[in-house]
This record gives C-alpha cells, structure tokens and sequence, in this order.
C-alpha cells in the first residue's frame, strides 16, 4: 500500500544543504517504495539555510543581496529575505558565520555584518524581524552588530573599542540609546541554543572552541563578555544569552524575544499540517548528539510525528546519541565506512540512506 512520506532534514552542514540532502534521501526512498508519495520540506532551526527555507516555504519572498563586513573584517556578499507580509529575515550564518572565515580568529571574529543586514530590512521598511543566529564564528556579545545599528561601546577614554571580543576588554561604557525602535511587529531571535552568557554552560566555554579558541584563549573570551554584561546591565543568566557567542544577549537587550528556530521555521513550512497528513515522517542532521535533544530539527520534527502517531526515522552523517525516538534510523558515516567519505560525498550516501530507511521501514 503506498503512504505519504514527509522528508524533513536540517543542512549536514559542511556538506549538504537540507534541500539537497531531502532530494537525495527521497530518490534513494523512490528506489525502494517507488509508490510512495514523497513530499519534500527541506528545514532548519536557526542557523545555515534558513533563509532558503523561509524562501521555499513562502510564496512571493524576495531576496535583497547586500556587501556587508564579514567576520574577519573582509567584506561579503549576502542577503536578507522580505516575506509577502513585511517580516525580514536575516540569518547571521549569511553575514558573520563561521564558514566565511578562512583562518579562524575566535578573539577577533565580530557581527557588524549581521548588524548591517538587519539595519538594511529596518531601512526598507520591516514591519517584524525574525534573526536566526546559528552558526557564528564570533564570541563578541553582539557588540557588533549593535554597534552597525547605532549603540556605542567606549573605552575609558571615550573612544570607540575595536571589533571582536579583543575589544570588549577595554570596554568602559555601553550606550544603547542609540539603537533604533523596535519594529512594530516586533524581533524574535530565532534559536536552537538555551544557554547563559557566562559560566560553564556560557557561551565561551561551549562554543569557544569550537570556533577555534584553546583554553587560554576562552578565559579572555569569558572575561570580555563578563565585561560587556557589567557594562550592559542585563542579566547574563537569561535563557538563550549565550547563542551565537552572545549574540543572543546583545538582541535581548535590544528587547527581542527568543523563540526555537526549528518551530519557527517549521510553522512558515506548515510542517504541523503536513506531518498530521503523513503516513511516515523522515528528518535528520549531520551530526546527531546529545545536542540535538535541544530543540534541533530532528527533536522538533519527532515531537510532531509522536503528536500525530506517525512513526519517525532518522537519516544522519553521524549517530552519536540514543534516537529512540525514530523506528529506523541510518547513518551516512557507517554506510560509507567513515566519516571522511561520508562528508566527501554526502548526496550520494544521503541516496544510500533513503533507501535503507525505505528498506527498514518496509519490513
């Protein structure tokens, strides 16, 4: 009997954007079940690619390119998304993450881009900002993208601080008042990360590292954005600070709100709708962990399917926590025998994998 198959996967980021890795997991499913209705609803949650999901998932969106400062100081060709109702888009994976930076700088990397994208919505007259912040290289607090909306951080002397978290050690003063209103509809920062700005669980030493930073190097991160809350006054233990090394803190104290990228992004995909309607939901991402418990596409994805009493399975590169959640699951790194050709050919393992979890789930 043939069902309706929903394909829901986040990037494998490094290797596939979630567009490709749907169309690929379909055709490996095709092959197996070619009876099978097969829809395709490419996700994310925050981070890479949800500009390209907000621009699938809503006719009558348009792209405005834009040369912004990238992290590394560079300038950088992206883009913010005009939905039909007058909500802009801006993902700060476009304009400071941490693919566009060559060789990593984690002290130096900073957000002015982000900052002047969403300036560039505000200016073209974005009633609501949705700003996904997944996927940063910097762990400057958002400095920088507040400083390119009109704030101003100073040192002792009056003068400017530099860009990056460098700069945050010789801050002396953060004045906000000079960041426009808030849109009448509102900003909400769209997130996949819950944590605090400081501490253990802070951004510094969760994220610090991976955008380069060794142990020495994350104590002057802490440090520089220890710095930054006295200035700010805001709390730092807020849920959500800590995104985007702190980026969430600077757009909270902006006053926008957080809400879980993946929801998001699936309510514009009608994604509820869609997997209620299903016989079979498929979802994924590049990694599964620990992490991906933390409102990440999959987790997003099987709560709705366990909502609706439709089974769940999971296509991954890698598989490195318990997915009871799925019924079949399929690992990119273990069919192709490794990690490294699993990234070096990510589609065609993504094809590979469809047709396992076809070939599971018909048994």
């Amino acid at each position: 009997m043939p069902h309706t198959v929903v394909i829901a996967p986040d990037s494998f980021k490094g290797s596939a954007s979630a567009a490709a890795i749907a169309s690929t997991v379909a055709d490996g499913w095709a092959s197996v079940r070619p009876d099978d209705r097969l829809v395709l609803a490419p996700m994310a949650d925050g981070g890479e690619g949800t500009l390209d999901a907000f621009e699938l998932a809503v006719p009558g969106s348009v792209r405005h390119r834009l040369s912004v400062l990238g992290p590394d100081g560079a300038e950088v060709e992206a883009s913010w998304l005009q939905l039909p109702d007058g909500t802009g888009v801006v993902e700060l994976a476009e304009t400071s993450g941490l693919a566009l930076m060559p060789v990593l700088a984690p002290l130096e990397a900073h957000t002015f881009g982000f900052g002047q994208a969403i300036a560039a919505a505000l200016a073209a007259g974005a009633q609501r900002l949705l700003l996904a912040i997944g996927g940063s290289a910097s762990t400057d607090g958002g400095v920088g993208a507040l400083a390119a909306l009109g704030a101003h951080f100073v040192d002792a002397s009056g003068r400017p601080i530099r860009l990056g978290n460098r700069g945050l050690g010789a801050l002396a003063r953060a004045d906000l008042s000079g960041l426009p209103p808030l849109p009448p509809g509102g900003v909400r920062i769209l997130s996949d990360v819950t944590n605090p700005l400081l501490g253990p669980a802070g951004a510094a030493a969760v994220f610090g590292p991976q955008k380069g930073a060794d142990p020495a190097q994350v104590i002057g991160l802490e440090s520089g954005l220890a710095r930054l809350a006295r200035a700010v006054g805001r709390r730092p233990d807020a849920v959500g600070a800590g995104a985007a090394g702190g980026t969430g803190y600077g757009l909270l104290a902006w006053g926008a709100t957080l809400a879980p990228g993946a929801a998001a992004v699936g309510e514009a995909l009608g994604l509820p709708a869609l997997v209620a309607n299903a016989d079979v939901v498929v979802t994924g991402e590049g990694r599964f962990d620990s992490q991906s418990a933390a409102g990440k596409v999959p987790e997003y994805v099987s709560g709705l399917a366990a909502a609706s009493g439709v089974p769940a399975l999971l296509v991954a590169g890698a598989i490195d926590a318990p997915a009871d959640a799925f019924v079949v699951t399929a690992s990119l790194s273990e069919l192709a025998g490794g990690s490294a050709a699993a990234i070096a050919d990510a589609p065609r393992w993504a094809r590979v994998a469809g047709a396992a979890l076809a070939t599971g789930f018909s048994d």
